[in-house]
């Protein structure tokens, strides 16, 4: 199992490797640059231009990897699809920002009703194509086998609903440094590829996909970057993180793991309900909280690897609440 699982982030890293220098040239030639908003920090009006939607190599690489072992391994499916229907979002949502010059992409209810549509599918097939079930493991109660499982019920649907949109627009909004949104992904991918392995949940082959997708992504992504990955990729992430969670009995387990897409998704509340409750004023100098540290006289580079510390430190918290 565990040779299976190396493989697949092997393959995956090759896939993600191989492609990057194909694919980014290509991009360039389409003009598919990315529009830095003037609004946020100045420093970031020098990325304009560069290759956006790189998210269709991280996704590439992670559906060809994945088609290898899901005969064997049935439970990749639904997380394949969270992943593959998140990212399809993502790409029209990039493709009319990009191609079609609408700077908004997507309108908000043309998003939200489609990820309405694919977190539907998602939450039948889980309830009645698979053995999951739908408890989900309390952190520090004894693990999987004596731990505590929460029940609620008919609450559990509306509560996937709000736990899947609430990460997969997270992860969104933490997409906005060179390397973060991939950086903190990747580590979570190890996660629960490890997890996986442990419990024998049958989805290891597609969390190592992602993991060795984004570890080839971020030899191109890294400040300074040479290509974004879009809401392509980064509704994508969203998508795998949530449905894993779900698929291994974990969706509490998103809150510490997947902490920094919660601080970044709550930062953006918060500024915008203070600025509209006290009609201008704000709490931090800017939102998403990364930029507000970047305003503080923080490098891009710091927060990347602040960030990504704090992903890989909350990850350990997390293994030792099994």
């Amino acid at each position: 199992m565990e040779t299976r699982m190396i493989i697949s982030v092997l393959m995956s890293f090759a896939i993600s490797v191989i492609l990057c220098p194909i694919v980014i040239p290509f991009l360039k030639k389409l003009k598919f640059g990315q529009y830095v908003r003037e609004e946020g920090p100045k420093e970031h009006l020098k990325k304009s231009g560069t290759p956006t939607m790189g998210g269709l190599i991280i996704l590439a690489s992670v559906v060809i990897t994945s088609l290898f072992f899901v005969g064997k391994y049935p439970n990749v499916i639904p997380v394949l699809f969270m992943t593959l229907g998140f990212g399809l979002i993502g790409f029209l949502d990039d493709y009319i920002k990009v191609v079609m010059k609408r700077s908004l992409g997507l309108k908000p209810w043309q998003k939200l009703a489609l990820q309405f549509v694919v977190t539907a599918v998602f939450a039948y097939y889980l309830i009645n194509y698979t053995k999951v079930g739908t408890g989900m493991l309390v952190p520090f109660t004894g693990g999987f086998e004596d731990g505590i499982y929460l029940h609620i019920g008919w609450l559990f649907v509306p509560m996937l609903f709000f736990a899947v949109l609430g990460t997969v627009n997270g992860a969104n909004f933490t997409d906005g440094l060179d390397g973060l949104a991939s950086g903190v992904t990747v580590i979570i991918a190890v996660f629960f590829t490890v997890i996986s392995i442990m419990t024998k949940s049958g989805i290891e082959p597609i969390t190592g996909a992602v993991a060795g997708a984004l570890l080839g992504f971020l030899l191109f992504n890294v400040y300074p970057a040479r290509v974004f990955m879009g809401d392509t990729g980064s509704l994508a992430l969203g998508g795998f993180v949530a449905s894993t969670a779900y698929m291994m009995n974990m969706p509490i387990f998103i809150l510490i793991v997947a902490f920094i897409y919660l601080l970044e998704v709550v930062s953006v509340i918060m500024q915008v309900t203070y600025f509209k409750a006290t009609k201008g004023k704000r709490i931090f100098k800017m939102a998403p909280i990364h930029h507000h540290f970047e305003l503080c006289g923080w490098s891009e580079t710091r927060v990347v690897t602040v960030f990504t510390t704090i992903t890989a430190l909350l990850c350990l918290i997390a293994y030792l609440a099994l």
